[in-house]
């Protein structure tokens, strides 16, 4: 079964940080914040 609590926290985390990195310019960072956690989280899914 999809642990769907783990994966919205993975996403939201990631999210969360992106947005926190884009406010202070870090544009790139934050586009491999997100992908991670998209990554991340579809894996789990798949897996789940």
């Amino acid at each position: 079964m999809a642990n769907y609590e783990k994966m919205y926290a993975i996403l939201c985390s990631a999210a969360s940080d992106a947005v926190n990195l884009l406010e202070s310019c870090g544009l790139q960072q934050a586009i491999e914040l997100l992908k991670e956690g998209l990554l991340q989280t579809e894996t789990m899914y798949i897996e789940g």
